[in-house]
This record gives C-alpha cells, sequence and structure tokens, in this order.
C-alpha cells in the first residue's frame, strides 16, 4: 500500500486531477466494450487509426446495432477526458521538476508539457474529425483523424518518457512538502 502513501502526500489539486483523469479513463475503457467487434478489435481505438474510408465504413458498419450510439458517446466523453489529462500530467511534471532548479532541468520540463499540450490539442482535433466521419466517411476526413491521432500518441508516449528519466534522474527522492 507505498502507492495509497505515495497518493495522499501529493498535493491537493494534481491528486484531484489525477482521480478525475483516472476516473474518466475508466469510463471511457467502459463504454469502448461494446465496440470492440471483429472490424474493430480495438474499439473506438480502431476508429482512430482507420486510415481509409473503407476502414472506417466497415468498422461503422459492425457498430450498427448501437455501437455508433457508444462511439459518439466515447467521443463525447473524450472531450472531458482530453483536458483532465492534459492538466494532471503537466501537474504531475510541475511537481516532478520543482525542486529541480537547473536551467536544463526547465528546459526539459517545458518541452515535456508542450509535448503534452500537443497532445491534447491533437485529440481535440482528432475527436472532431472523427465525429464528422460518421456519415459517410472519406479517405481525407480518415487518414487525417489517424495522423492526428498518431502525433496525440508520439507527444503522450514522449512526455511520458520525459517524465520517467525526469523522475529517474533524481539522486534523492522527491521532497514531499
Amino acid at each position: 500500500m507505498d502507492w495509497m502513501k505515495e497518493l495522499a502526500a501529493l498535493p491537493k489539486t494534481l491528486r484531484a486531477t489525477l482521480i478525475a483523469a483516472l476516473v474518466l479513463l475508466v469510463a471511457l475503457i467502459l463504454v469502448n466494450q461494446p465496440l470492440q467487434t471483429g472490424s474493430a478489435p480495438q474499439g473506438i481505438v480502431s476508429f482512430q487509426m482507420a486510415g481509409t474510408a473503407d476502414q472506417a465504413h466497415a468498422i461503422l458498419r459492425s457498430w450498427r446495432s448501437g455501437g455508433e450510439l457508444w462511439a459518439h458517446i466515447s467521443l463525447w466523453l473524450d472531450f472531458l477526458f482530453i483536458p483532465a489529462y492534459v492538466l494532471a500530467l503537466i501537474q504531475l511534471t510541475r511537481h516532478f521538476t520543482r525542486d529541480r532548479p537547473g536551467v536544463r532541468e526547465r528546459m526539459v520540463a517545458r518541452w515535456i508539457r508542450a509535448l503534452f499540450v500537443a497532445a491534447g490539442l491533437s485529440d481535440i482535433t482528432e475527436n472532431i474529425l472523427l465525429l464528422n466521419n460518421f456519415n459517410p466517411p472519406t479517405d481525407v476526413v480518415s487518414l487525417s483523424a489517424t495522423i492526428c491521432a498518431l502525433i496525440k500518441y508520439t507527444g503522450l508516449t514522449l512526455g511520458i518518457a520525459g517524465l520517467v528519466i525526469v523522475r529517474a534522474s533524481r539522486r534523492h527522492p522527491l521532497a514531499h512538502g
């Protein structure tokens, strides 16, 4: 239960945004369950990565029995999740670097925060594109949504890797307080 002590020791705003992001993530995972079909084995993620109108159309056909409603719910719920995860990750970056006054550490933290903001903006753009790709799907919108999804996942992956590096580079544990 050390993680419970770690969570309790976090600043209240960081703890609140982490919990909000986690609750919304769990809700998105639950909403995604009915979207997993043979054409969309990863649910909404398959729709995000459908780079062509044909792939998107096949996914939409597999969702005909109520799945489109769940897909819309997922995309609209994601609009709430985006600011929650971006704020949580930015606050986590500040928390991990608060006792790192060096110029290099501040520069790395700025890049990490920029990656998280870019991921969030790309996620918003992707959701708008996906909402416009239901009837009928087009190659341009499908490919654009896929590119936005790739930018989002790349930004999140690189940003989280940066956080791991910042955290691992400490020679002493993060001081609480």
